[in-house]
């Protein structure tokens, strides 16, 4: 059995409705929700595009510093 390769990945579109941009990350459903509440249920993972990756990134700075912040 192989590896998923990361020609896989990049086939998937994006889980944000209206968008169906090729995805470049996958986050876990739950993390994604954070910025984007209208998300499908479908599976763990949610595979996003470049732009709605930077969104949630923008979106969740706050939260991602001060869990960092506990460490």
């Amino acid at each position: 059995m192989s590896a998923p390769s990361e020609e896989t990945a990049e086939e998937d579109p994006c889980l944000v409705p209206q968008c169906g941009a090729p995805a470049v990350r996958h986050l876990a459903l739950a993390e994604a929700r954070r910025a984007f509440s209208d998300l499908p249920e479908k599976g763990r993972r949610a595979p996003l595009c470049r732009e709605h990756y930077r969104e949630w990134k923008k979106a969740t700075k706050e939260k991602r510093k001060l869990d960092r912040a506990g460490w």
